[in-house]
């Protein structure tokens, strides 16, 4: 007999097998020698109260051998000779898992990325990390995977219309991923293992005999009669396809631009901006799990926190326990940062972004469809020039932040290119300064021992998602004006994550497998 069993657990338990059957026993009034062995479903933690407890769903075998965990093992067909070929601007999720999905129903993927392989990228992030210099076509954003795979690597998302989330958490399982993920309330994977996940997908790709190709950036789309038939790109080669999918990420710039200059209709559109703020982990622990230090069964903590300020929205945003600032700047003269976490989440600090909503009010003065990118680009050349080159990043404590004072010196700090007390409300347009003020005294009052001088604020976040939108058809998914290209992912607009952007990228390619073959794909 199979049996679906809720329980609520202490971490020590949770971690121990013979307690967990002892409680299933205890549940099915059955005896423990009668529990064959459970899988997890689900799991997460309620820190609610003083006593920390797991939640945890089952399925027990009562009576009955134990089965391993059935994870679902797609299979890839050979299309070397396919009729119909599509590219995908753009090797980040969204347009590894489009790849994937044309394979599986026999289209053809030609990959066009812009940066490295990611053995080689590591070296562009070595020299941006330790001598200041960064490459604008290898970086934290551009390269295999895209920014996804320098990321945090999480994996949590509402988005639950474009497509099946189980079927993306079970192909990142297929190509290296832990089964854990599967059942956490809020899975991640970790920076260092999703390179080696990346690289198993392309190794798909190639196998199956899709064409996968770096360092060619595109400068020109081929369109006539308001149709596209390829690309060309920056080394002087020319692509052609069926269809074309856009999967360039938020920080494509030049891609915006590119749209731009040739009369594809683009938007100026909403986004956030702020800092990313990094306090010890052990504080962060001591608060949410309500206790001075962290049992060994419990994971580093998190937080999210949201509070209004003056009619506008002050949220965190990719908060990474146990993690690192990263710079991700894709151009020289703009400083950016962004945050991420090991597998294991053990490094001493906790950083989150916390950022503030950029509406049309803000930036519509400066006009077009580029208006909001302007606005983004300007705030973060303002941050380079208040760290001092080489992309060390003006911060300040957070109650000197709040005080409107330069600290006089910083805490420690992970980021590693370094830290210097900058005045911040020089960098910072004013509404966004002031509603970060608000919230960090708002979000002490909500975690005791948040606002605190042992946080450091650090300039500038501010890509948190794109700011421009390339519009679609809401049901060809196709751009209104340019038949054949197909807008996708979190570059246009339409995602906010690993997973939201990979389901983006599937729901695309099934949407040309039928335009190409008439065959509708569920």
């Amino acid at each position: 007999m199979q049996q679906i069993i809720s329980l609520q657990v202490s971490p020590a338990e949770a971690a121990d097998d013979r307690a967990i059957t002892a409680y299933i026993a205890a549940a099915s009034s059955k005896k423990s020698s009668e529990v064959s062995g459970y899988h997890i479903l689900k799991q997460s933690i309620d820190a609610r109260g003083k006593q920390i407890r797991i939640n945890l769903t089952l399925k027990a075998f009562i009576n009955e051998p134990f089965t391993e965990r059935e994870v679902r093992h797609i299979s890839f067909t050979d299309v070397s000779g396919a009729a119909h070929q599509v590219i995908i601007v753009g090797a980040g999720p969204c347009g590894l898992f489009a790849a994937l999905q044309l394979i599986e129903q026999g289209i053809r993927p030609l990959i066009l990325e812009r940066g490295k392989d990611v053995r080689a990228r590591r070296r562009d992030l070595a020299m941006l990390n330790k001598e200041g210099i960064v490459n604008p076509d290898s970086n934290y954003c551009f390269g295999e995977g895209g920014a996804g795979t320098y990321s945090d690597g999480k994996l949590y998302t509402r988005s639950n219309k474009r497509g099946s989330i189980d079927r993306i958490l079970n192909l990142f399982v297929q190509f290296g991923a832990d089964e854990r993920i599967l059942y956490e309330a809020h899975p991640h994977i970790g920076t260092n293992k999703l390179p080696h996940i990346m690289v198993a997908m392309r190794q798909q790709i190639l196998d199956s005999g899709g064409l996968f190709l770096f360092e060619q950036k595109v400068n020109s789309f081929i369109i006539k009669d308001g149709e596209i038939s390829g690309v060309l790109t920056a080394s002087g080669n020319r692509f052609e396809g069926d269809a074309v999918i856009l999967a360039t990420g938020h920080s494509a710039r030049d891609i915006f631009e590119l749209l731009h200059r040739q009369q594809v209709l683009i938007e100026a559109k909403p986004f956030a901006l702020g800092v990313r703020i990094e306090h010890p982990q052990e504080l962060i622990d001591s608060i949410q799990y309500h206790c001075p230090v962290r049992g060994e069964y419990l994971p580093p903590a998190s937080y999210s926190l949201v509070q209004q300020v003056g009619g506008r929205g002050v949220f965190s945003f990719c908060m990474c326990p146990g993690g690192i600032i990263a710079p991700a700047a894709t151009s020289p003269g703009e400083l950016v940062v962004n945050g991420w976490s090991p597998s294991k989440r053990n490094n001493p600090y906790a950083n989150s972004g916390m950022v503030v909503s950029i509406e049309e009010k803000d930036y519509g003065q400066i006009g077009g469809p580029l208006a909001a990118m302007y606005f983004q680009r300007n705030v973060e050349q303002k941050a380079f020039e208040a760290g001092g080159g080489k992309f060390v990043a003006p911060a300040l404590r957070m109650t000197d932040f709040v005080s409107r004072k330069v600290s006089a010196d910083l805490p420690g700090c992970s980021y590693l290119p370094g830290v210097r007390s900058a005045p911040l409300w020089e960098v910072l347009p004013g509404f966004v300064y002031n509603s970060l003020a608000e919230g960090f005294k708002a979000f002490g009052q909500k975690m005791r021992g948040y606002y605190t001088g042992e946080a450091v604020v650090v300039a500038t976040e501010s890509r948190t998602s794109s700011p421009v939108r390339i519009p679609r058809d809401p049901d060809t998914l196709e751009h209104p004006q340019v038949k054949g290209l197909y807008p996708a992912g979190e570059g246009a607009g339409y995602a906010g994550g690993i997973v939201s952007a990979a389901m983006d990228g599937e729901r695309i390619a099934r949407i040309i497998v039928h335009r190409l073959t008439g065959v509708p794909v569920v």
